[in-house]
């Protein structure tokens, strides 16, 4: 078992991008890093390279669609760490464009999207509480995106009003958003801070077809990082990137 004084930290979908990142970034600062992803190989091969960084890291198999694998990891957690301090929800997925445009939306896109964005949060979020109400310093997460902003999409003066109309990615982080808000009132008494982070735009397997894109992943991870280590008097239920509040 780990020892009290280190903390223990989830990233979900850590086995590339920006949760292996964020990953890396928390294991440098001392934290004890659990790799979950949703196949099993993937995250085995990025936590030998975590570890070869001098991180301890071990990976956890976490496929947040399945009904199983939230409470199984859990249950992993509390036999080999008793408690969790940080839960970075960043698993999700884009879906393909073309299946999103209104007038040619596929319900299956939508539903899968969903599934994971949305859903697989609160799936995991709902597993991790007990563990993270064991923490003096629970802090939760939720990669969310610029995207999901409902006030930057509908200004004319916002680059995101020429982008193409999308239902499931944006609309799901828009969710996530709200989503945030309602875990973080519901926990301030417990003093479990929840909050979401905007990565902005990051050379990664989500933009890799965007022209002009040249932040890292490790850019993009600064921010999940910055609030999975908030001090006690930090904010909660906010929205976040580098520069300060995203607008929601």
């Amino acid at each position: 078992m780990t020892s009290e004084h280190t903390p223990i930290a989830l990233i979900t979908g850590a086995n590339r991008g920006i949760g292996y990142e964020i990953a890396a970034g928390l294991g440098h600062l001392g934290t004890a890093v659990l790799v979950g992803a949703r196949d099993s190989d993937q995250g085995e091969r990025a936590a030998a390279r975590l570890r070869s960084d001098g991180i301890d890291a071990h990976a956890i198999r976490l496929d947040v669609t399945t009904a199983d694998d939230p409470t199984a990891a859990a249950e992993w957690i509390a036999t080999r760490h008793g408690r969790l301090d940080v839960l970075v929800n960043n698993a999700g997925i884009a879906g393909p464009r073309r299946n999103q445009q209104p007038g040619s939306v596929e319900l299956d896109t939508l539903r899968a999207v969903f599934a994971t964005n949305v859903f697989g949060v609160v799936a995991v979020t709902e597993a991790m509480l007990p563990l993270l109400r064991r923490s003096r310093r629970g802090r939760i997460v939720n990669v969310s995106s610029g995207l999901g902003s409902i006030s930057r999409m509908s200004d004319p003066e916002d680059y995101f009003t020429g982008l193409p109309a999308n239902v499931a990615y944006s609309p799901s982080k828009s969710a996530l958003n709200h989503i945030t808000v309602q875990y973080a009132k519901h926990l301030d008494g417990d003093g479990i801070k929840v909050n979401a982070a905007d990565p902005g735009p990051c050379a990664t397997d989500f933009t890799k077809d965007l022209p002009g894109v040249t932040r890292t992943a490790a850019d993009g991870a600064r921010i999940a990082i910055r609030l999975a280590t908030l001090d006690d008097d930090g904010p909660t239920g906010g929205y976040f990137d580098d520069a300060g509040r995203v607008s929601w």
